[in-house]
């Protein structure tokens, strides 16, 4: 298969994707490289509020706004750690930059600058990731597991939750509705 890389791109669960971590989630792509990609789900928020997240880790919240922003539920690696998608990048003590605009940052300065600050404002919190080893997500788009289309910022900062996934397919211009359990190949 040609060398891909999705980095900064959104990958659409089809709908017969039966993993349950999966099924009907929205992946932004943070890095996608030879040795394999690490995502977060970005439609998927969990029973926590960002408030209650930063109460249990003992960092207070002074800033306003913040506290009933919903923590998601990023995916199934790591899912004790949180992970913050962010813009604008910023310097944080452990960031993946993923473009000019946005990182994603696991260290707890960040959330000590969100309480403390409000900065970064454009955010969202998850707890885990996703994540594929070497050739294991292209093999599962051969499979016909996934549509990818590059990401758009204000679908990520923007977009409700629950719109999240039909908007990244009308940037394919396709309706969820109308989207086939299988795919033929020619």
């Amino acid at each position: 298969m040609q060398s891909i890389n999705l980095t900064d791109h959104f990958l659409i669960a089809m709908p017969a994707m039966v993993d349950s971590y999966f099924s009907k989630s929205l992946v932004y792509i943070a890095e996608h490289n030879p040795r394999g990609a690490l995502g977060v789900i970005v439609n998927r928020p969990i029973d926590m509020s960002l408030g209650t997240l930063l109460e249990k880790i003992d960092v207070p919240l002074q800033a306003e706004g913040f506290a009933n922003l919903p923590v998601l539920f990023g995916g199934p690696v790591q899912t004790d750690r949180g992970f913050v998608l962010h813009r604008p990048v910023g310097q944080w003590q452990s960031t993946l930059v993923i473009n000019k605009h946005v990182g994603l940052t696991s260290s707890r300065d960040i959330l000590q600058a969100v309480a403390r600050d409000g900065q970064p404002r454009d955010l969202m919190v998850t707890l885990g990731y996703a994540g594929w080893a070497a050739g294991q997500l292209e093999h599962e788009l051969v499979q016909n597991a996934w549509l990818t289309v590059p990401a758009e910022l204000h679908i990520l900062f923007n977009s409700p939750y629950e719109e999240r996934l039909a908007s990244a397919l009308e940037l394919l211009g396709v309706n969820l509705a109308n989207l086939a359990d299988e795919a033929g190949h020619a």
